[in-house]
């Protein structure tokens, strides 16, 4: 069986958001899959408690690592990122609500096609990788594990994107390092760094897609800090109308509606959970199979 890439998840402030995001990430991912929960000292007692609680149950193998003085989100990523090497990672926002299969088939598009350096799943509140509209923030799916079955139904074209998206983000670790990693001196959020990276990596030829056949939900849409999209336009000026033109022509209104027509013709759930994985992410039927959950302690020191 191929072994899934890492899965990191920047926790965040909102207790709420990342109780349902650690649910769906274990409902919605094979056992024995690598997560790292990574702390910038962000979360509180309840949130520690919320991780402690899942670390304690988890059929994932799963780190939790806090830092003792917060050092920035994108400073912060940038250190976990560089931690794993060249490994294939998929960040996931901490308000995200995964669907099942959703990682082998992030993975799948990298295999297909060496040239990919960035895969990002449909999202309700995606941008420019948004279902059912593009641009608009919709409401969660009311059923998750329809739209994953809808998706996966999807055929796999792998359409360009103008950058990726940070609901979840699949990242070719090679590539990721070719490009220097993460900028971080000139941005503040996530959703800028993740923007720069991706034009980077484009300028270095690789590709920046949407991965059709996965599903990843979200509240709402991640944000630039102030100045950061001030500091794009500077260093890419291009970026702004090529995103407003992106939006306009809507290159992907047949995939998103052909989505939605298959969303329509998908019946009721299969009692057999493994019906809604690919061959990829096949669910395991040992839960305890000398995989295993570890959690630091809570002032873990600085990094991993």
């Amino acid at each position: 069986m191929t072994e899934l890439p890492i899965v990191i998840v920047p926790v965040g402030a909102d207790d709420d958001a990342l109780d349902a995001c650690l649910g769906a990430l274990e409902a919605g991912t094979r056992p024995g899959t690598r997560v790292w929960l990574a702390d910038d000292a962000r979360i509180g007692p309840r949130g520690y408690a919320i991780v402690e609680r899942w670390m304690a149950g988890t059929a994932l193998q799963a780190d939790y690592t806090r830092r003792q003085r917060a050092i920035g989100e994108v400073a912060h990523l940038d250190e976990v990122l560089a931690a794993c090497g060249d490994a294939d990672v998929a960040v996931l926002a901490p308000d995200a609500v995964p669907t099942p299969g959703w990682l082998g088939r992030l993975a799948g598009s990298l295999r297909a096609d060496g040239a990919i350096a960035t895969a990002t799943p449909w999202c309700n509140a995606g941008e420019v990788a948004a279902w059912p509209r593009v641009g608009e923030i919709s409401p969660l799916p009311d059923e998750p594990l329809r739209i994953a079955r809808a998706a996966a139904a999807m055929p796999s074209a792998c359409p360009e994107l103008p950058a990726a998206v940070g609901h979840a983000v699949l990242i070719r670790g090679s590539a990721r390092i070719k490009a220097g990693g993460l900028d971080t001196t000139s941005y503040g959020s996530w959703y800028a760094a993740l923007i720069d990276l991706s034009l980077r990596l484009a300028g270095l030829g690789w590709r920046n897609v949407l991965c059709d056949t996965a599903f990843v939900g979200r509240a709402g849409e991640g944000a630039p800090f102030d100045g950061d999209m001030e500091r794009l336009a500077v260093r890419w000026p291009d970026w702004h109308p090529r995103l407003a033109g992106f939006l306009m022509r809507d290159p992907l209104r047949e995939s998103r509606e052909r989505l939605a027509a298959l969303l329509a013709e998908v019946g009721p759930p299969d009692p057999q959970r493994d019906l809604f994985w690919d061959e990829d992410d096949a669910a395991g039927t040992d839960a305890d199979d000398g995989r295993s959950a570890r959690m630091a302690p809570p002032k873990a020191g600085e990094g991993r």
